[in-house]
């Protein structure tokens, strides 16, 4: 598929598509035409590194990432290492510390919008 097709199917803009390439996160084939043709498969990919960014991964750990990654359920695929394990329990802390800081501010809040609300029925 081109890579306007591969946009419009993940809602990812082709610019940010290009940017996958080039951190070799995303591979496409070449028509003789020059014009990239992606297989079938990238939509699971570039679904799969939207949710690693979303996660806060940087590309280059996604780099590293993605080959120990089936596409098609994001489950681990043979070539996931004890080395990646640590890697990744280090990033899903950081992750539980960024949600317990989100929690403590909402509640900081709440609690503003409760001592207020009292005030000003």
């Amino acid at each position: 598929m081109r890579i306007g097709e591969l946009a419009r199917r993940t809602g990812v803009s082709e610019r940010s598509l290009r940017y996958y390439e080039q951190q070799g996160l995303l591979t496409a084939s070449r028509t003789p035409g020059g014009q990239r043709d992606y297989p079938e498969q990238a939509v699971d990919r570039v679904v799969r590194i939207q949710e690693l960014f979303a996660a806060g991964l940087h590309s280059r750990r996604i780099a590293r990432l993605l080959p120990c990654m089936r596409d098609a359920d994001g489950g681990p695929s043979e070539i996931a290492t004890p080395l990646l394990v640590t890697e990744l329990a280090a990033e899903r802390d950081r992750i539980d510390r960024m949600i317990a800081q989100l929690a403590n501010s909402r509640a900081v809040l709440d609690d503003v919008i409760d001592t207020a609300s009292e005030r000003h029925p």
